[in-house]
């Protein structure tokens, strides 16, 4: 009878040793983060499910879950980082109180200080927490063949009721992605519901900017295969920026696969050319159904004025016999949690705004020109905005281009 090598034996056992000890090592590394961070004064610190050049993402257990007092939910997600290190998490936390009142957006309950074990101050921003997990870990698990067009449009109606929402209180998101869009367990049928997160890229729209030009490129915020034409030749990064990336996004939903998907791996210049070149449209599927088709074509022409808004895109045939589409829209909660220790500046619309959302898009280029597009009028006008660069100093490169000729 044949008899399997010892060594083979040995070099099995030592591959279990060597993963677990690997295993050990990420626990490890995982409880002194925890520990090093400290818990809340009403929630404890729970594992660690995040992390990026800001800090660390936490999930929290409130202390007193059946309190009728407690102001934060049973569970939450801790957004965590030194107080030194910290300027971009609070950036994000001014952006969500200054947008605050949007059930498609998650919901902020506060800030709070905590001390870790070895003294050092920790700034914590407390956040609704998306049981479900992203939508590009949902678009993952459908093994590059999209999710049902059913769950596309509903998805899509609340990134938009909630793109809207942002828009209306003057700013861009910015970050526009699947990896950005949280899903939230809601309690009417025990389905998930889609919200905007992270908006620690977020910008004031159409505010003026003190950027130095530069031989090498232009400056943005966000995600290269998200990124808007404008954005990528120009900079410009206004509302129309964000509805290109929706369409970005609702064509990976239909899909299984990014917008600028290539067989052969593209680095990131490669993925920029093929935006900014001005005879290259993305090419849109011809599998999924007329409407979306048309849908798509909406949000990323070329043209920004030809460009349509959020409250557009909502009125489109794709989204239309919806469940509660008929009925009366969810409206903005304003039953929210305010933190006492809350800092903000004065919304940019009044509450009394009407949901008319047949807004100018508004966009500027490098060379100084602007322009403002409603109903196809083309206005030149003055259009920056202003950069703190303790916020945005990893947050945006530089890239080399090749722009062709005529551009």
């Amino acid at each position: 009878m044949f008899k399997e090598p010892k060594t083979k034996k040995r070099s099995l056992i030592d591959g279990e040793k060597i993963h677990e000890d690997k295993k050990s090592k990420q626990e490890d590394v995982k409880t002194v983060q925890k520990n090093m961070y400290g818990d809340g004064v009403a929630w404890f610190r729970g594992e660690i499910i995040g992390k990026g050049s800001f800090g660390c993402v936490f999930l929290a257990n409130s202390k007193k879950p059946k309190s009728k007092h407690s102001s934060y939910p049973r569970i939450m997600a801790v957004k965590s980082a030194e107080v030194s290190v910290s300027g971009s998490i609070q950036k994000e936390k001014e952006v969500m109180d200054n947008i605050r009142g949007c059930p498609n957006v998650i919901n902020c309950f506060g800030e709070e200080i905590t001390n870790g074990e070895n003294g050092q101050m920790v700034y914590n921003l407390l956040l609704e927490y998306g049981s479900g997990g992203t939508l590009a870990d949902l678009i993952k698990k459908s093994d590059g063949n999209g999710l049902p067009e059913l769950d596309a449009r509903r998805y899509t109606r609340s990134i938009l009721r909630g793109l809207r929402h942002i828009h209306k209180r003057g700013y861009v998101h910015c970050d526009m992605k699947p990896d950005n869009i949280l899903l939230v367990s809601n309690s009417r049928d025990g389905c998930f519901d889609a919200k905007i997160g992270d908006l620690g890229l977020a910008k004031r729209a159409n505010q003026k900017k003190n950027q130095k030009k530069n031989k090498l490129g232009v400056y943005w915020r966000g995600t290269p295969m998200y990124l808007s034409p404008e954005a990528v030749m120009y900079g410009v990064q206004e509302p129309p920026a964000d509805i290109w990336a929706v369409g970005c996004i609702v064509s990976e939903m239909l899909t299984g696969k990014p917008l600028w998907f290539s067989k052969q791996d593209l680095c990131v210049d490669e993925v920029l050319n093929r935006i900014g070149e001005d005879d290259e449209s993305p090419c849109i599927s011809s599998e999924i159904s007329k409407e979306a088709r048309s849908f798509l074509k909406g949000c990323l022409s070329r043209k920004i004025m030809c460009r349509l808004t959020a409250n557009m895109l909502l009125d489109h045939p794709f989204l239309k016999g919806l469940i509660e589409d008929d009925a009366i829209e969810v409206k903005e909660s304003h039953q929210e949690v305010f933190d006492i220790n809350t800092i903000t500046s004065s919304p940019l619309f009044s509450e009394d705004d009407d949901d008319d959302d047949d807004e100018m898009w508004l966009c500027s280029y490098s060379d100084g020109s602007c322009y403002s597009c409603s109903e196809g009028d083309v206005d030149a006008m003055e259009d920056e905005e202003i950069t703190d660069a303790r916020f945005h100093e990893v947050q945006q490169y530089q890239v080399t281009l090749t722009i062709s000729k005529g551009v």
